[in-house]
C-alpha cells in the first residue's frame, strides 16, 4: 500500500477514534439543547400549519376560548404541539378546565416525552392543584431534557419556589 494511503487511512482512524466520537456527539448535543426556540410550544417549523399560527396568535392576546375553538377545528389533532396548547389553553380558559387539560399534557408527553412547554405547563398545573410532588417530577424531567437550562427550566424553578414561599 501507497505510503499516502498509509498515511491517510491512520489520520481517519486517528481522528474517529472514540473519545473523538463522544467529544462531538457532545458537542452536538449541547448545541442543539442551547438552540434558541422561537416558541416554547413547538419544534422548530419554518411553515408552520395555519391551525397553528393562528392558535398561538389567540394565545398570545389571551383569547384562550378562541384558541380552544381553533384548535378543536384543526385536522392535525395528533401532535404533541396540539396537544400541548390546547392543555395550555383549556388551563388558563376562564373557568379552568384544569382535568381536561392535565389529559392533554399527558397526551403531548406520551407522543414527545420531552417537549419542553409541555414538561413547563404540566408543572404549572400541577401547582395549581397543589401537588408538589408532582410539579417537582415534570421539574426534573426538564433538567434531564435540558441540562445546560433553558427558559422552560427557569420558569418552572421559579414557580416551585413561589409555590413553596406561600406554604
Amino acid at each position: 500500500m501507497p505510503k499516502w494511503r498509509r498515511f491517510f487511512f491512520r489520520s481517519v482512524v486517528t481522528f474517529w477514534s472514540l473519545e473523538n466520537m463522544k467529544f462531538l456527539f457532545t458537542l452536538c448535543t449541547l448545541c442543539a439543547l442551547s438552540w434558541p426556540s422561537a416558541a416554547r410550544d413547538v419544534t422548530i417549523d419554518l411553515q408552520s400549519p395555519e391551525w397553528l399560527t393562528k392558535a398561538r396568535e389567540a394565545i398570545e392576546q389571551k383569547n384562550y376560548g378562541l384558541a380552544i375553538n381553533l384548535l378543536t377545528q384543526a385536522n392535525e389533532k395528533q401532535s404533541a404541539d396540539w396537544h400541548n396548547l390546547m392543555g395550555y389553553s383549556l388551563r388558563l380558559n376562564s373557568p379552568p378546565q384544569l382535568l381536561r387539560a392535565e389529559q392533554h399534557y399527558q397526551a403531548a408527553l406520551e407522543k414527545d416525552p420531552v417537549h419542553l412547554g409541555a414538561l413547563e405547563y404540566y408543572g404549572e398545573l400541577l401547582l395549581m392543584k397543589n401537588d408538589l410532588a408532582g410539579a417537582q417530577s415534570m421539574l426534573k424531567r426538564l433538567e434531564s431534557a435540558c441540562p445546560a437550562g433553558c427558559e422552560e427550566l427557569r420558569d418552572l424553578q421559579k414557580d416551585v419556589a413561589d409555590f413553596k414561599a406561600k406554604k
